[in-house]
């Protein structure tokens, strides 16, 4: 099937007629549009009361090769593939291995003690406090996709981490660490891989003959897309290049994950309560409730409740919806950085909720970025000097260059610092504090992201 130019298939049986007719094929083939024969694109599928109605795909799957994208083309999902992590935990605690309010430490002595109770439970609902070692492995220099990782790498990085991004379950922070650790965890009591558990506990049983887990990166998938990312008005190869799965890593196709999702309707692994307490939003220590459940996402899409998930690892990226009271599920999987799957997703998603849903609100805007100050060249001087972390194990100088301050990173990175305070910036790195001591000599400075909230270095 080379130079094929665009594959358009529609799989339809079984289905009421008015499932069938109820979206035009020039509805979606509008959202993905942009997708061609000289593009990546974009894999979708739809099953409406348990039935596929529609499998479609655009663009093409490997670009060097002419060949396209088709309904059973291979992708990865990205973060979609937490909920297949959280569902093997879920199964051993039904076989009576674990309990999901068991320490981490129980099962992965590596883990530092950090004096205070930090369970599977926080690390499946984000609420650990454990630092993404993405993040931490990206301020030394070495983000993913730039090295092979292994959980073996998890692990070192892990076991250096001196605190926590917070108290547990106190807080939310998006971390894949959690989830590495937990497929760490099933294979510890399984006595087998995390791969071969999946493989047997839930993709065999669900017929999901075309998933499986990129715990080996090198190995030959067949029908597997190339990932890509734009650049220059092109496209370059943006693979992920490393064993590390479980907070994502999964390969699959649309088709599998409607199987999947038909789970949580008739459940044919696990049973009605094991995927309800799946779909159960978690909460926090004072009791609060957050809308994140265990690997899923429950919130609502015009007003219709929607259990999903998004994905991106490397230039995959992925979306999953399912909506329980319309019995409907939409899988998007793309190839490429800028395929906007969450947003093809719903747009096929209120297209085939129709009159259910409402017009969905306007994403919150962003808050503006802090003003630039200004900050005299004496202040800025004070400032330089050589910064050491041993969690990150890596070293930052501070220079100032051309009037501004400037932090130099092995072998040779310079990142730029946009003062926003007297001792604060804002650089490529996060937001950097630097930390005075009582008699107001700077001693430190501390490194804060999204999934890594203080990281601290020493002035030496």
């Amino acid at each position: 099937m080379t130079r094929l130019a665009l594959v358009v298939l529609i799989v339809v049986s079984g289905v009421p007629a008015a499932a069938q007719t109820a979206v035009s094929e020039k509805a979606i083939d509008a959202i993905f549009a942009r997708w061609n024969n000289t593009t990546p694109g974009c894999a979708v599928g739809v099953a409406a009361a348990g039935k596929p109605v529609l499998t479609k795909a655009y663009g093409m799957a490997d670009l060097e090769h002419e060949v396209a994208n088709t309904p059973d083309t291979v992708f990865e999902s990205g973060s979609v593939a937490k909920q297949f992590t959280a569902m093997a935990i879920l199964l051993l605690a039904k076989d009576g291995k674990l309990s999901l309010d068991d320490q981490v430490r129980k099962y992965v002595p590596e883990l530092p003690d950090y004096g205070m109770p930090l369970t599977i439970r926080h690390m499946l609902t984000h609420t650990s406090g454990l630092r993404d070692w993405g993040s931490v492995a990206g301020i030394a220099g070495a983000p993913r996709t730039s090295r092979e990782y292994t959980h073996g790498h998890v692990l070192d990085i892990v076991s250096r981490q001196k605190s926590l991004n917070f108290t547990p379950g106190t807080q939310y922070s998006y971390s894949n660490t959690g989830y590495n650790l937990s497929a760490i965890i099933v294979s510890r009591l399984s006595g087998m891989s995390f791969a071969e558990f999946s493989k047997r506990r839930i993709f065999e049983p669900l017929g999901m003959t075309s998933t499986q887990w990129r715990d080996d990166h090198q190995r030959i998938v067949k029908r597997r897309a190339i990932a890509y990312r734009p650049a220059d008005n092109n496209y370059q190869i943006e693979m992920p290049f490393e064993n590390v799965h479980g907070n994502g890593g999964l390969l699959t196709t649309v088709g599998d994950l409607l199987k999947w999702n038909e789970n949580f309707v008739t459940p044919r692994i696990g049973d009605a309560a094991l995927v309800a307490q799946q779909q159960t939003r978690g909460k926090f220590t004072d009791g609060r409730e957050h809308n994140y459940a265990l690997g899923l996402t429950v919130n609502a899409l015009g007003g219709v409740k929607n259990v999903n998930h998004s994905g991106s690892t490397a230039g995959y990226v992925a979306h999953l919806n399912r909506f329980p009271d319309a019995h409907l599920s939409v899988a998007v999987l793309c190839n490429v950085s800028s395929g906007a799957a969450s947003n093809a997703a719903n747009q096929v998603s209120l297209l085939y909720l129709g009159d259910r849903a409402k017009a969905p609100s306007p994403p919150p805007q962003r808050d503006a970025d802090p003003p630039t100050v200004s900050v005299a060249a004496a202040a800025l001087q004070a400032l330089a000097g050589r910064y050491w972390s041993d969690e990150a194990e890596v070293a930052f100088v501070a220079a100032v260059d051309n009037s501004q301050l400037v932090l130099k990173r092995r072998p040779d990175t310079t990142i730029t610092l946009r003062p926003i305070g007297k001792d604060t910036f804002e650089g490529s790195v996060g937001r950097v504090t630097f930390i005075r001591n009582n008699s107001g000599s700077v001693e430190a400075l501390s490194v804060r992201q999204d999934r890594v909230w203080d990281l601290r270095f020493t002035r030496q």
